[in-house]
């Protein structure tokens, strides 16, 4: 490289390097605020900050007041759609009963009667709901409630003699317990 184009180099770069200070000159000579200016900035934005806050905190009591509310109606209207499902059966067994009446066909209020059960059957199928077996199975406290014990040749120690009344789970969760006669040995 020749002399010259090392000083045009060298006064480049130094071309650069007082465009840089002057750069930083400018940034670093910031208007000085006075201390009551400064303290007034600062006030400004704390209120900004403290508007912004309450702001959130209202937005948040809105919206907590909303899902309060929203769960309220679910629970109130959570069983809507199982009772809109019964409702036709509601209305058969009225009218069994009315044409039972009219007619004096009890063998036909059976039938209708029948007919009505296994369709409430069907809707609890469709929820999910299911009978826990008992009778001749084994004593399970988390499926079965014993209220009566006897000693019986016929049937195994802690065997389920009877059923009293049915007992039925929803997806795995027990919601009525059977009624149970349990086999008990002496």
């Amino acid at each position: 490289m020749t002399d010259e184009a090392k000083k045009e180099e060298v006064l480049e770069e130094g071309k650069e390097e007082i465009l840089e200070a002057e750069e930083v000159k400018e940034e670093t000579t910031e208007k000085v605020l006075s201390p009551e200016e400064e303290i007034g900035k600062l006030k400004a934005e704390i209120e900004d900050w403290k508007q912004s806050y309450l702001r959130k905190q209202a937005d948040f009591q809105n919206f907590t007041k909303r899902k309060e509310k929203e769960i309220d109606e679910l629970r109130q209207y959570s069983s809507q759609k199982i009772v809109e499902k019964l409702l036709g059966s509601l209305d058969n067994l009225e009218r069994a009963i009315s044409a039972a009446k009219e007619t004096n066909d009890f063998d036909g209020l059976v039938q209708g009667v029948e007919m009505i059960l296994r369709n409430i059957q069907d809707v609890m199928k469709s929820e999910g709901v299911e009978e826990i077996e008992a009778l001749g199975k084994e004593f399970d406290p988390m499926f079965h409630h014993a209220v009566m014990q006897e000693d019986s040749p016929e049937f195994k120690d802690n065997e389920v003699m009877l059923e009293l009344q049915k007992g039925y789970k929803m997806k795995d969760k027990v919601i009525r317990p059977s009624m149970v006669k349990v086999c008990k040995k002496s």
